[in-house]
């Protein structure tokens, strides 16, 4: 690494620290975070302003993380750490139907509005729960977190109890991930074969039925073996969702026997992602290809949306930390800029969520159900942590 490269990155880490601390939390913590109910909401105007009192389940534990993960490694801020347990204590008491299945929405005082097939929002919960465990070292949240763990199994193993999307049997890559990343946190704060049994399926599952080198790509929907669904649902790649998949095996590779071969796998994952993602035109990762080619049919197809750039800044500064290739660093380079220049508002706090191909505000509301304080707090520290990581 030369002097301009580690200046850059001594750049880069500053300002992602002052992006967080500056701007991204305190937005949330302003106009987010409800202090009479408990929790957080997210469906937030440009300028903060509540559109709907309506509370994300995903997001009572995506924030409850966020902030236990910004104490744990920026600072010891006692007011995060409050409102990590706000919302993992809305969750507890308000967001569970009497099923055990999590709702997906609910009113601001936490009644239950819309219950979907998924178990995302245990997933979040369970995650929020062991960052809390570690800012805390809380043995009841690290045991909680391991209990959810478990349910969010329970759930899918249990015929009928999560209904099928379709009548077209297959597997889904997005569940398969985001497990991968949740057993890698919760077993950071207790241990269990149920967590090492999930990790080693889910990196079996992402090398030997999602990737298909012939195309390369890794696919969003597969045959139960693995194999192509040749329709237009079943072509899908999500190169988002595919460039967060690789940093998740890079973080899961640490101190493992099989490291190196991880490694290759997640730079494999990375590389074929960004030829089918990055848009050579207008810059930034675009949503949706065909893996034929042939064009797909999602409306929001073409558009930038702000979590696959915040995955890509991520996923490119941990290739470039593993490998020393200059590559890695240029394409982290045209991320970031690309993306600090287009979503950041320059006139209000946080960030947009949604633009045109070419860059232009598609919306200008902070947030909704779907997006809030989660993607992009999550890459300002760990993208800061991983600059940090590479200059020392």
């Amino acid at each position: 690494m030369n002097t301009t490269q580690k200046e850059y990155l001594q750049q880069c880490r500053d300002a992602y620290r002052s992006e967080l601390i500056d701007n991204i939390m305190p937005f949330w913590m302003e106009h987010g975070l409800d202090r009479v109910n408990g929790g957080v909401y997210t469906c937030l105007d440009r300028d903060g302003k509540l559109m709907d009192t309506t509370k994300s389940v995903w997001f009572q534990g995506r924030f409850g993380f966020i902030c236990a993960y910004a104490y744990n490694n920026i600072e010891k801020r006692q007011e995060w750490l409050d409102a990590s347990l706000s919302c993992i204590k809305f969750l507890e008491d308000h967001c569970v139907d009497t099923d055990g299945h999590k709702f997906f929405t609910v009113t601001a005082e936490g009644e239950g509005i819309q219950k979907r097939r998924y178990v995302f929002s245990e997933c979040f919960c369970a995650i929020a729960m062991a960052e809390y465990a570690k800012a805390t070292g809380s043995k009841e949240y690290a045991e909680k977190a391991l209990k959810e763990f478990q349910n969010i199994r329970r759930m899918m193993a249990t015929p009928g109890f999560l209904p099928a999307k379709t009548t077209v049997p297959g597997r889904s890559h997005s569940i398969i991930m985001i497990l991968l990343n949740v057993a890698v946190i919760v077993k950071q704060v207790i241990e269990h074969p149920d967590l090492d049994a999930q990790i080693e399926s889910s990196l079996y599952d992402i090398e030997h039925y999602f990737m298909h080198p012939e195309f390369e790509a890794l696919l969003e929907s597969v045959t139960p073996e693995g194999g192509l669904i040749d329709t237009i649902a079943g072509r899908v790649i999500n190169p988002g969702h595919c460039i967060e998949t690789a940093w998740f095996i890079m973080e899961c590779a640490k101190d493992r026997a099989d490291s190196d071969h991880l490694n290759e796998v997640a730079l494999r994952i990375l590389d074929w992602s960004w030829k089918w993602g990055w848009d050579e035109q207008y810059g930034g990762i675009i949503n949706f290809k065909d893996c034929k080619n042939f064009p797909p049919q999602d409306y929001s197809q073409d558009m930038k949306f702000w979590w696959p750039q915040c995955e890509t800044i991520i996923a490119t500064l941990y290739a470039y930390k593993l490998t020393g290739d200059e590559k890695y660093l240029e394409m982290h380079r045209l991320a970031n800029d690309w993306t600090f220049k287009h979503f950041k508002d320059t006139e209000y706090p946080e960030w947009y969520g949604y633009l045109h191909r070419d860059g232009s505000v598609a919306q200008p509301a902070k947030g909704n159900i779907f997006k809030g304080p989660f993607h992009i707090p999550r890459m300002l520290i760990k993208a800061g942590m991983l600059c940090d990581e590479i200059i020392k």
